[in-house]
């Protein structure tokens, strides 16, 4: 767990989040590091452990991957980034995984194609496991011999790997739950995981004044680049839903007949509604008549006061729509969970924002295969803010900016509204 060396992110608590900053130095810094080192890592394998080995080796669409490979992915990226430029004498555990687990890093090397990550049976589980115990091992050495010119840069690297693993802890069980959507028995992940209840302490809409605000990334700890840089943005007056969206209005929804209404939908999302069948969120299926959900805890009847999940933004834009109201901005959802007006902001689902991902105002991509890391995808995605049950402790906060295309739905995605009527 953190030591009292460790601070805690802006705009979340209840946290494990990484040491200070990434310029510390000293012993304590070092023993900080290798803290949370340990911690990142131990939570991959725990996050594993459920899994059969044939489970680690599915692919159950081009945009999933299989956890041996996010646990091999996250294994490169330490060799290939920290080990390979700081570590003088670093033995490559084998060059064949810098083309098996490279994702999309082009300045690093050539790569395994993604649609076909699920075809690599060989390396093995334990090989993969041995690799993780070598690159371990050798950063717990790289940790220990930095000296005081390098360690600063060592740190940087770290936690910018660190913070990579954690984006691909929760890939690994939104892959996983989509796999196991396929397979007709239905399997369950864990039977203990079950999606935790909003708290909805508060109802209605909370306004947002008027005026110029602060948005992005400001103050000590880590952010991507993508969130800064901070500036001031101008909101029109807006009032935003204190909850998140039930499942008991999604049902009227349905009832409603929203799925099967054309005029609710953007067209690209009425083509999707068609071409995918759909009548209802991902996962959902019918069980003698009722309304069931496949969650990581196994399936489980639809409960009308949980957040609903696993809905695209075409979905979530057409419930607004029928709902008479809209989707936050970006720039709206984050000056909200900075004033404490929403509830749920973090640790549920991941929420829907009508904002296109784009670069903010003076967004410049770092140089090198590290500056590949958000940039070039900032085109034809939509954003969400907040953070779910799925993401890992210390990895939520009012700046992070995810992104996803429209149509995606495996993610554990819902969304909350605002009201311009006011």
């Amino acid at each position: 767990m953190a030591s009292s060396a460790i601070r805690s992110f802006r705009g979340q608590s209840n946290v494990t989040p990484m040491p200070g900053t990434a310029s510390a130095r000293g012993s304590d810094a070092r023993s900080a590091w290798m803290e949370a080192f340990h911690e990142v890592r131990g939570e991959t394998e725990r996050r594993a452990a459920p899994l059969t080995e044939e489970d680690q080796v599915v692919q159950s669409m081009p945009d999933a991957s299989p956890t041996k490979w996010h646990r091999a992915h996250t294994t490169w990226f330490f060799e290939q980034f920290l080990l390979l430029p700081h570590l003088p004498g670093y033995r490559v555990f084998d060059r064949q995984f810098a083309y098996l687990f490279n994702s999309y890093y082009v300045a690093a090397g050539p790569r395994h194609a993604r649609p076909q990550r699920g075809l690599v049976t060989r390396p093995s589980n334990s090989e993969v496991a041995a690799y993780r115990a070598h690159v371990d091992e050798a950063v717990v050495r790289l940790l220990h011999e930095a000296d005081g010119s390098a360690i600063s840069e060592v740190f940087r690297i770290l936690e910018i790997g660190l913070n990579h693993e954690q984006q691909h802890q929760e890939l690994l069980l939104t892959d996983i739950l989509h796999a196991f959507s396929l397979n007709p028995i239905v399997p369950t992940y864990d039977a203990k995981r079950s999606p935790p209840a909003p708290k909805r302490s508060a109802t209605g809409f909370a306004a947002i004044p008027e005026g110029l605000h602060a948005i992005g990334f400001m103050g000590e700890g880590y952010s991507f680049d993508n969130e800064g840089p901070a500036h001031q943005t101008y909101l029109r007056p807006v009032r935003i839903a204190r909850s998140l969206v039930t499942n008991a209005q999604w049902l009227d929804f349905i009832a409603d007949g929203g799925y099967a209404t054309p005029s609710l939908w953007l067209s690209d999302g009425w083509a999707a509604v068609q071409a995918e069948g759909w009548e209802a969120p991902g996962y959902w299926r019918k069980v003698d008549g009722a309304s069931h959900a496949l969650t990581l805890a196994g399936l489980r009847p639809v409960d009308p006061g949980a957040a609903v999940c696993h809905v695209s933004y075409y979905e979530a834009d057409a419930f607004a729509r029928w709902m008479g109201k809209e989707l936050p901005t970006e720039q709206e959802w984050e000056v909200a969970a900075q004033a404490g007006l929403i509830d749920d902001a973090f640790g549920i689902v991941w929420q829907w924002t009508r904002s296109a991902y784009s670069p903010y105002p003076g967004y410049r991509a770092a140089s090198g295969a590290l500056g590949e890391y958000n940039g070039k995808f900032m085109v034809n995605q939509m954003v969400l803010r907040g953070s779910s049950h799925a993401t890992p402790a210390g990895h939520s906060r009012a700046s992070y900016r995810n992104f996803f295309y429209p149509p995606a739905r495996w993610q554990f995605s819902g969304l909350r509204l605002v009201d311009y009527s006011a």
